[in-house]
């Protein structure tokens, strides 16, 4: 179960990816979103009976992109692979061609992610 969270452009968009199916949410990028972004989270998980600790891999955008919703994005996955034993890869924005981020999983299953290594870029 692949959970990907992107919050560099104008919207944080949630996406699940278990097998053949996926799941997506997206909220406007702002503020108050950015406050309540752990609620959208589980929340998001909620609607889609997806326990955290179901996750084996999250992948969060490093950007280039806005700099509150990268900053958010990151701290909060990095607190949670901590929590839960998640597996953490960093994707850039290039990486996403017309809001396509099945791409990403392509990346992951070539080798092209690196495990743990997040490197911000605002």
């Amino acid at each position: 179960k692949n959970l990907i969270i992107d919050a560099a452009t104008n919207k944080i968009f949630f996406k699940i990816i278990i097998d053949d199916k996926s799941y997506t949410s997206g909220y406007p990028n702002s503020r108050e979103n950015f406050d309540k972004f752990v609620i959208l989270l589980f929340k998001f998980l909620k609607e889609n009976k997806i326990e955290i600790h179901e996750i084996n891999n999250v992948f969060v955008n490093q950007g280039p992109g806005k700099f509150s919703g990268i900053r958010a994005s990151i701290s909060i996955v990095k607190a949670l692979k901590f929590n839960n034993k998640l597996n953490l890869y960093g994707f850039n924005s290039e990486h996403i061609k017309h809001q396509n981020y099945d791409n990403i999983i392509n990346l992951f299953n070539k080798g092209l992610l690196i495990k743990n290594l997040i490197i911000p870029q605002y």
